[in-house]
């Protein structure tokens, strides 16, 4: 179904919203068409695409609805802006791509839930303010607002002509004296970390040029030593162009769980390598995590927190049996007994170790489990937090303390490692006078495993943001751990479809 020569994707709730309204038509209030044109083109400042919303047939035959007396004409119009309204809200409130078409696991709820599509639609257009109307379908987020506020601060250096690239050359730090540092610092300037004044000596390393430095390496995840090295010269030669998809993509992805993200949840950032846990909309706790290794990566998914084990032994998982564990066996027949671990079989009885010809499962298919028991070198540390799901992924503590020091943290298996778990069994277990920070150490101390339901079941989002920002649109980048924003910007490249949600009531198409 085409009018005024474009494509129209709602063909069900067109035709029913119309009937509804006795197929009056809907685009007559003066100025109304106008304001829908604004939208349209303002929906790039969402790192949306304007013309997903029919911009380029808008500015070409729109104008004034009321200007021709051709019934057909003024019909068509009328059609072609309600599908632009229709596209541009559902694009506000669930995103352009489909998570599930790039992770098959995605578990996320995408719902109406009580909207029913043809009064929304009708209540949208009756507002006195389309404006406000149309930006209630966005995400009502902090962290959405600020990183639009990043992508039209990136946009402006863009429209000034973007930023230099620094040319390659030998480590530039403190007191140093080179002609790339003149460059170095109108590249800081252009980003806004640079704030000194301009100097008469602009070759010369300075302080003020070393505190810029800093401020840009945290900006971009990077060790903030104010020495200009290999990775610093890479993320400041990374053009303005880039960084402004790196901040399209992850606005993306806030559309696709803003609804999740609301009352209290817990959420673990994979690429940003932290966790927080927020009551009623405040961060209530927050730690450094650790996650999977790109080989072994943490997926991204959604699951309710149950219960937290106390002095948990360890169950090898099957990938580090197979990788790890079993070759480590068949070449050292004491490895077990260094370890702590003894062999179980399926009905939980322990087995000899040293009656198993390890040899026969260097390639996997071992039939039994290999258990570590609790202690200061299990590799779950003290607790360990539960949120049944199929990937076997948890939270816990760690005896490795000291890799929450490194700015990279992927190190795991694809379990999360917790920085700060105690903070967090508090609030979670939500007793003070049973379960206390004193209480859990004492309950810890006595070496017993022990299981206890959480009080505070709260949802636990693990997501995978590769931007976010401040109020004033300064960005923090971080390195696309697992390659995943390259297929997000292209489903945000890729021409409009609808793509299916959850519920009776959707797609209407």
């Amino acid at each position: 179904m085409r009018v005024a020569g474009e494509p129209i994707a709602a063909r069900r709730l067109i035709p029913e919203f119309y009937e509804a309204r006795g197929f009056r038509p809907a685009w007559v209030r003066a100025g109304h068409a106008e304001a829908l044109v604004r939208l349209v083109a303002a929906s790039r400042d969402h790192g949306l695409d304007p013309n997903d919303y029919h911009a380029a047939a808008l500015g070409r035959h729109l104008g004034d609805v009321s200007a021709t007396p051709d019934a057909a004409v003024r019909a068509d119009r009328d059609l072609l802006l309600t599908d632009a309204l229709v596209r541009l809200a559902y694009h506000l409130r669930f995103g352009k791509a489909n998570p599930r078409e790039l992770y098959p696991d995605w578990n996320f709820p995408r719902a109406l839930g009580a909207i029913e599509p043809v009064q929304a639609l009708e209540s949208a257009i009756a507002a006195a303010s389309l404006e406000e109307a149309v930006e209630q379908f966005a995400p009502q987020l902090a962290a959405y607002r600020q990183l639009r506020a990043a992508l039209a601060r990136h946009r402006a250096i863009e429209a000034a002509g973007g930023w230099s690239r620094l040319p390659p050359g030998p480590t530039l730090e403190s007191g140093m004296q080179d002609l790339r540092i003149a460059r170095l610092r109108e590249r800081l300037a252009a980003s806004g970390d640079y704030e000194g004044q301009t100097t008469a000596d602009q070759d010369r390393f300075d302080a003020a040029l070393e505190a810029a430095v800093r401020r840009f390496q945290a900006r971009h995840a990077l060790d903030p030593d104010g020495v200009v090295g290999r990775q610093t010269l890479a993320a400041l030669n990374f053009d303005v162009a880039g960084r402004i998809d790196q901040i399209r993509v992850n606005l993306e992805r806030l559309r696709w769980v803003a609804q999740d993200l609301a009352g209290d949840y817990l959420v673990v950032d994979i690429a940003g390598f932290s966790a927080r846990l927020y009551v009623g909309d405040r961060v209530a706790w927050a730690s450094r995590a650790v996650v999977g290794r790109p080989y072994r990566k943490t997926p991204v998914f959604r699951a309710t927190m149950h219960y937290i084990v106390l002095n948990p032994a360890w169950t090898v998982p099957p990938t580090i049996l197979r990788e790890d564990v079993l070759p480590k066996l068949a070449a050292d027949s004491r490895y077990l007994e260094r370890e702590h671990m003894q062999v179980v079989a399926a009905s939980g009885r322990p087995l000899d170790a040293a009656q198993i010809d390890w040899s026969r499962y260097r390639a996997g298919g071992f039939p039994h489990q290999i258990v570590q028991a609790p202690g200061p070198d299990n590799p779950l540390g003290t607790m360990k937090f539960m949120l049944p799901n199929p990937h076997a992924v948890y939270l816990h503590d760690t005896p490795a303390r000291q890799l929450f020091d490194k700015r990279e943290r992927a190190f795991s298996s694809g379990c999360i490692r917790l920085e700060q778990p105690l903070a967090l069994a508090v609030l979670l277990l939500d007793d003070a006078e049973r379960w206390s920070a004193d209480a859990i150490r004492a309950a810890i101390e006595a070496g017993e495993t022990r299981t206890v339901p959480v009080k505070r079941r709260v949802p636990v989002l693990v997501l995978y943001f590769t931007a976010e920002a401040q109020d004033d649109g300064t960005a923090q980048f971080r390195p696309d751990l697992y390659g995943r924003d390259p297929r997000v910007l292209a489903a945000l490249r890729a021409p409009f479809r609808f793509s299916p949600i959850d519920g009776r009531r959707a797609p209407r198409r």
